[in-house]
């Protein structure tokens, strides 16, 4: 798996752990809904500042590189 993968996989199952919704996510974030959901499909790679918001928003930490 990629970085793209990586963090897809990390915020999608926080979130559902959490019991958002991607809108609810992004909202919080204060990005955009599509976004949101193109980050979860591992479509883009967001910026640091934006996976910041988005771990806040989903009330974790993640910790970089994401590297084995």
């Amino acid at each position: 798996m990629g970085f793209k993968e990586d963090i897809a996989k990390i915020f999608r199952e926080a979130r559902k752990r959490a019991g958002l919704t991607q809108a609810e996510v992004a909202k919080k974030a204060g990005i955009h809904f599509n976004y949101y959901a193109r980050i979860e499909r591992s479509e883009v790679a967001p910026r640091g500042d934006i996976i910041n918001s988005i771990a806040k928003a989903l009330g974790i930490k993640i910790k970089f590189p994401l590297e084995d």
